[in-house]
């Protein structure tokens, strides 16, 4: 069902499209995603409101995987992207991204996204805890799952913009 929601189209566009050129484009695509971001989020914080334990966590990993995916997708950060680059720029991709993120240029696992929720594990047991009052807790919830989400959007956007920037560095310098 989440695959047929409208922003899912453009992410399947972009999967050929390789790192920016520019950093016009590149800022672009930080805004895209930014938004991108902010959409998914604000359905996170809807299956936060919900009184039914654990649903918000699996609708949680379920769009932060396709989240992270797209992303990574739009900056010309997924595995597959990163292979279609010259032989010199993907080995400097790839020891760019070590020291950035678990995300960037990763196929995600449900297992990673896991890691990174408990690592937020303050959020989601005080979500869980707010659910128990019945009206403002859940609004409670929702925004926490909200910001949640968000965060950890922007946070993986920012590591891959910075991967980016060093690989145009890297472009600009070879010419």
């Amino acid at each position: 069902m989440l695959d047929r929601l409208p922003w899912r189209k453009p992410a399947r566009q972009t999967a050929g499209v390789l790192l920016p050129a520019s950093d016009t484009a590149l800022q672009a695509v930080r805004l895209r995603c930014r938004q991108m971001v902010a959409k998914r989020a604000l359905l996170s914080a809807g299956a936060s409101a919900l009184p039914i334990m654990g649903v918000d966590i699996a609708v949680d990993i379920h769009l932060l995987s396709r989240l992270i995916e797209d992303i990574n997708a739009a900056f010309g950060l997924t595995p597959q992207q990163i292979e279609k680059l010259q032989p010199k720029l993907r080995i400097a991709t790839y020891s760019t991204i070590v020291g950035r993120s678990t995300l960037v240029g990763r196929v995600v696992t449900r297992e990673l996204l896991l890691k990174i929720l408990t690592r937020s594990g303050v959020k989601v047991v005080s979500k869980n805890a707010t659910r128990l009052v019945p009206i403002a807790g859940q609004m409670v919830s929702a925004a926490i799952g909200f910001s949640a989400f968000r965060a950890i959007g922007n946070k993986h956007i920012e590591a891959c913009v910075q991967v980016a920037e060093q690989m145009l560095k890297m472009q600009d310098a070879g010419k």
